[in-house]
C-alpha cells in the first residue's frame, strides 16, 4: 500500500494568540494571493471541485475567486464589477466573520447554523468549496482526490480492552473510528438505563439542559439530558474514576483526557421511533463543523451503548478516512469522498471511540428505539512551539509524498 508513514491522532498546528494582525483587505490583497501561488502544489484536487466564481463582499469592498484554468485566484473588482458578478454567486460578510474564517475560529456551517449567511445566486456548497481551498492554502493541507487517503483493509474489526494498545492506536489513526467490545457489563447498563428514566422528567423543553423532537403522532419526546452524571450515580462513578474509561483515555498514547463538553461531562439520548422534527439524529457532519480544527483536534468522543445498535436500531455510521481528508466540515460533498462509508453494529456496553473530524451520523431509528450516552476526550493544551512544529513537519511531509498507511494486523 505504499510507503508506511507512522500516524497520529494530534493535527493540530495553531494556538490561540497565534494568529498575525491583518485586514480583511490585507489578506485578500497581499497574503492569500501569495498563498495561492506558494502552494499550488496542494491545489492538484481543484479539478474535482466545482469552483464557479464568487464573489466576496466585505466592508464596502469587493473580490472576486475564479478558477481560470483550473488555477484558484483571487482579485480585488470594483463595485460595478461585483454587481455584474451577482449572477456568478456572491457572499456578504463582515470583516469579522470573514476574519474567522480565514483563522479557523469559524467555518461556513457555523454561518449557516446561526442564521447569518448571506448568499445570493449562489449555494452553501459553492463557499464550502472555495472555503476547501482557503484551508489548503492556510494549513498546508492538501485538497483531497480519489485514492490520496487510504484506509486499513477490515473497517469492521472491532476491539477489546485486553487488545495490544499500539494496534487499537494504528487502527483508531488509520480509520478515525474504533469499536471496542464488552467495555461494560450489561448489568451496568440496565442501571443507567433505569436512571435515564428516573431522570427524564427533571427535564423540560427550554431548559437548556436538553433537546427535543416531535413524533409522528403529535408527542413531544426528549432525546438528550445534558449533566446526566448528576443524576446517576453509576455513571458518575463511571468517568469519575473508572480505570476502563483511563484505558479507552490512554489508546492515542497522547494523554487524552477526558473533558466532556465544558460543563456538560457526559449526556444521555434516548433515540426514539417516529422523529418528524427536531434534531434527534444528526446528520453527516465533523465534531469540528464550527470551527477550530486547527486548534483541537482531535478530541475523541465516546459512545456507551446503553442498548445495542444496529441497522434499523441508530446505529453509528462513519467515513472511514475522512479525518485525514481535506472536506467540507458538514454534509457530505455531492462530488463524493470515495471513502468507505461503516456502520457501527454494537452491544449492550460496547463502546465506540471517533475522532473529532471523522465524518459521522447517527441512522434514524427505524425497527426498534436505542439508549446512548456520549461523551469527550482532549489533549493537553498545545505547546505554541510544537504547533508550528507540526505544522512544518505536515507540510514537509504533503510536499514529498501522499499519505498512505502500514496495515494494522489481521482481524482477530
Amino acid at each position: 500500500m505504499g510507503r508506511a508513514t507512522e500516524l497520529t491522532v494530534d493535527r493540530r498546528t495553531r494556538v490561540d494568540g497565534g494568529e498575525p494582525q491583518r485586514s480583511a483587505a490585507s489578506f485578500l490583497d497581499d497574503e492569500l494571493p501569495a498563498a495561492l501561488v506558494a502552494s499550488h502544489h496542494l491545489l492538484g484536487g481543484a479539478t474535482e471541485l466545482d469552483l464557479r466564481p464568487l464573489v466576496l463582499r466585505i466592508a464596502g469592498s469587493s473580490w472576486r475567486l475564479s478558477c481560470p484554468g483550473g488555477t484558484p485566484a483571487v482579485e480585488r473588482v470594483t463595485d460595478a464589477a461585483a454587481e455584474r458578478a451577482r449572477g456568478e454567486g456572491a457572499v456578504e460578510l463582515t470583516e469579522a466573520e470573514f476574519l474567522s474564517l480565514a483563522e479557523d475560529q469559524s467555518t461556513p456551517i457555523t454561518l449557516m447554523t446561526s442564521g447569518a449567511l448571506r448568499l445570493e445566486g449562489a449555494g452553501i456548497g459553492r463557499l464550502l468549496n472555495w472555503w476547501l481551498v482557503l484551508r489548503s492554502v492556510l494549513d498546508g493541507e492538501p485538497l483531497y482526490t480519489p485514492g490520496s487517503v487510504s484506509v486499513p483493509d477490515d473497517l469492521t474489526r472491532s476491539f477489546t480492552l485486553d487488545d495490544d494498545p499500539a494496534e487499537m492506536a494504528a487502527f483508531l489513526a488509520a480509520a478515525g473510528f474504533l469499536v471496542v467490545r464488552g467495555v461494560f457489563d450489561p448489568a451496568e447498563m440496565a442501571t443507567i438505563s433505569d436512571d435515564m428514566d428516573a431522570a427524564a422528567p427533571t427535564y423540560a423543553r427550554g431548559d437548556g439542559n436538553s433537546w427535543w423532537a416531535r413524533l409522528d403522532d403529535g408527542s413531544d419526546a426528549l432525546v438528550r439530558m445534558h449533566r446526566f452524571d448528576e443524576h446517576s450515580e453509576t455513571t458518575a462513578a463511571l468517568i469519575d474514576d473508572d480505570p476502563r474509561l483511563a484505558a479507552l483515555a490512554a489508546i492515542p498514547g497522547l494523554g487524552h483526557e477526558h473533558h466532556g463538553t465544558g460543563d456538560n461531562r457526559i449526556e444521555a439520548l434516548f433515540k426514539p421511533l417516529g422523529v418528524v422534527e427536531g434534531i434527534s439524529d444528526i446528520p453527516w457532519h465533523k465534531d469540528c463543523s464550527l470551527g477550530r480544527h486547527s486548534y483541537d483536534c482531535c478530541r475523541i468522543t465516546m459512545g456507551v451503548s446503553v442498548t445495542g445498535a444496529g441497522p434499523g436500531t441508530g446505529q453509528l455510521r462513519v467515513i472511514a478516512g475522512s479525518h485525514r481528508a481535506l472536506t467540507w466540515p458538514a454534509l457530505l460533498d455531492p462530488v463524493g469522498l470515495r471513502l468507505p462509508d461503516v456502520g457501527l453494529a454494537t452491544g449492550t456496553g460496547d463502546v465506540t471511540l471517533h475522532l473529532s473530524c471523522t465524518l459521522h451520523m447517527a441512522e434514524p431509528p427505524t425497527t426498534a428505539p436505542r439508549r446512548v450516552l456520549y461523551t469527550a476526550f482532549r489533549m493537553p493544551e498545545a505547546d505554541p512551539v510544537a504547533a508550528e512544529a507540526a505544522r512544518q513537519a505536515l507540510i514537509a511531509a504533503r510536499e514529498s509524498a501522499p499519505l498512505t498507511v502500514s496495515q494494522p494486523s489481521a482481524a482477530r
